[in-house]
């Protein structure tokens, strides 16, 4: 059985910084490219950061040069660290493991940025 735990969300001031992680279970971790997607109500979800089984990283426009993605195979878990975060990064944080055909999604961790 697949698991994606994320952790590390909550609530912080504008300008303030938050390291979020997510551990899986289940998937052959190195394998599989991991990516940090956020939604808020009545959006579509987005795409924040990926980094692929290669290690290649892309990022969104909005969070380049703020955020920083990463992968720990050994630990099987992947981070976000998030720098410089403003309201406009207020959040469900989901992670997702993908290795085609198949894809998996974390049940998500609520970042709220108070300014």
């Amino acid at each position: 059985q697949v698991r994606l735990v994320e952790s590390g969300g909550g609530l912080v001031q504008a300008g303030g910084s938050l390291r979020l992680s997510c551990a899986a279970s289940g998937i052959t971790f190195n394998s599989h490219d991991m990516a940090w997607y956020r939604q808020t109500p009545g959006k579509q979800r987005e795409l924040v950061a990926v980094i692929r089984s290669s290690s290649i990283i892309n990022y969104g426009d909005s969070v380049k040069g703020r955020f920083t993605i990463s992968r720990d195979n050994a630990k099987n878990t992947v981070y976000l660290q998030m720098n410089s975060l403003n309201s406009e990064d207020t959040a469900v944080y989901y992670c997702k493991a993908s290795r085609f055909p198949f894809s998996y999604w974390g049940q998500g961790t609520q970042v709220t940025v108070s300014s």
